[in-house]
């Protein structure tokens, strides 16, 4: 079964928009390409981080970005630090997982320390305030972006159960408010029963 990663880029390249590099990336470039997620992602890594394995370094495809997004959500922790870990061992073992999570956290750690020192400082004032208020939508706004990009691949398929198990989490999780647990553990098997059938199927 050839990965992925290391397959070749098709022939007509309107079939795929976002086509897999032809070759997995080295332990020090996973590195220095998280590094960089983690000292200019502003408004969140993970809309960052999916840019640069999707879109700018085609490591992945959008479908695979959300298949180990999907896995990541399901994990303790947070989920861009279990998706680059996931993706580091994937393409270079231990090493690219270290890589990947040292790359993604060392930066940042030290800046948002001494942002901290500032921050006690001079959080207090008033243009302080509005500065921060100004970020918080920014912020906003690059979750709903990177929300639609991860949609993109669902909505492009044919209407099926993968559409009714993301609108009944929406409406469980969103719009009723209930317990996060108790509706993933309802429609977790709902949706890896679909899987399995649309699988037989093909």
């Amino acid at each position: 079964m050839t990965d992925p990663i290391v397959a070749a880029t098709p022939s007509e390249p309107h079939l795929t928009p976002h086509p897999p590099s032809p070759a997995r990336p080295a332990v020090g470039e996973l590195f220095f390409a998280f590094a960089r997620v983690s000292i200019s992602s502003f408004g969140g890594v993970l809309a960052w981080s999916r840019r640069m394995l999707v879109d700018d370094k085609r490591w992945m495809t959008p479908q695979e970005f959300n298949d180990i997004l999907a896995l990541c959500q399901f994990l303790p922790g947070p989920n861009i630090v279990n998706v680059c870990a996931v993706f580091g061992m994937r393409v270079r073992g231990i090493p690219g997982a270290l890589a990947c999570l040292f790359g993604l956290l060392g930066p940042s750690v030290v800046m948002m320390i001494a942002v901290g020192t500032l921050y006690r400082s001079f959080g207090t004032l008033p243009g302080m305030r509005g500065a921060l208020s100004g970020l918080a939508a920014a912020a906003a706004g690059m979750i709903i972006a990177t929300a639609m990009q991860i949609a993109e691949p669902l909505i492009r398929r044919r209407i099926g159960p993968a559409h009714a198990v993301a609108f009944a989490t929406f409406a469980g999780v969103g719009l009723l408010q209930l317990s996060l647990p108790l509706v993933l553990l309802v429609l977790v098997p709902a949706s890896i029963g679909f899987a399995w059938r649309r699988a037989d199927e093909k």
